[in-house]
């Protein structure tokens, strides 16, 4: 008798913790379902160098390797949409791409100012120009991140928040382009690899610092892609690509699935 209560108690407790765990389980899956996702940005969120564009992108060049794709194939989120895009600008993003945000939406994702900044343009130089040219045009991006960045944030960050009061946003940096020291003997000098690499750091911080100052979350990736710059062994970055000069100093897929994506889902 006695073993009998006990086993009818054990049993009770055993499928309470079932029905916990079940109810817990059922829940999450619900919380998870119900969120409505907007990924915004620049080409390192439409995941240009990732290859595997959407067509009907066209120039925006979205790629089904993306982060945000990767992270909506893993959580099925009620609702995606997804315009970040190729060579956006802060202005883009204000313009063209906010018309999925709403009141219902509870995430969004992006990154954006390397473009206003300048960055294609210091890439440019770097690589055809002096190393003096070089660093006087690293020089100049960063005094445009000290002097009109910052404002050009605010009005995105003030937009988005606009249109969806009650979303979680979360703001990624940009990766350090090179590992100092690396395999690379050839092309820019260790002195520009170390300039363009302190003015990623830079923007960063900028983005950073405006991000926090609307309430957002900043996401660095440079943890994520230590040891895989340009110049180390296993670079998830594209160098200059003659062929496709469009995907020069992009993420590569494994950029996008082991930098980009671990860093968003660890916040998000």
């Amino acid at each position: 008798m006695k073993l009998s209560r006990f086993t009818a108690f054990s049993s009770s407790l055993l499928l309470g913790a079932v029905l916990a765990l079940t109810g817990a389980g059922v829940a999450h899956a619900a919380e998870t379902a119900a969120v409505d996702y907007v990924a915004l940005g620049d080409s390192y969120s439409s995941g240009v160098g990732a290859g595997s564009y959407d067509s009907a992108s066209g120039d925006c060049k979205r790629s089904t390797k993306a982060y945000p794709v990767l992270w909506k194939n893993a959580n099925a989120p009620s609702s995606f949409a997804f315009t970040a895009c190729s060579g956006a600008r802060t202005g883009d993003v204000t313009a063209n791409q906010l018309g999925p945000l709403n009141s219902g939406t509870d995430l969004v994702s992006l990154t954006i100012g390397g473009n206003d900044a300048g960055f294609a343009d210091v890439m440019t130089t770097c690589v055809l120009q002096s190393e003096s040219t070089c660093i006087n045009r690293v020089n100049q991006a960063k005094a445009y991140v000290d002097s009109t960045l910052p404002g050009k944030l605010d009005a995105v960050y003030s937009a988005i928040r606009s249109r969806a009061a009650n979303a979680r946003v979360v703001v990624l940096g940009y990766p350090r382009f090179y590992q100092l020291n690396g395999s690379c003997i050839a092309g820019l000098s260790e002195n520009e690899r170390r300039a363009i690499n302190d003015a990623a750091d830079y923007l960063n911080a900028a983005t950073a610092k405006r991000a926090a100052d609307h309430g957002y979350t900043f996401a660095s990736v440079v943890p994520a892609f230590t040891g895989h710059e340009i110049c180390s062994s296993s670079s998830w970055l594209h160098s200059v690509n003659w062929l496709n000069i469009g995907e020069s100093y992009h993420p590569t897929a494994s950029g996008q699935s082991g930098g980009y994506l671990p860093t968003f889902r660890a916040v998000a």
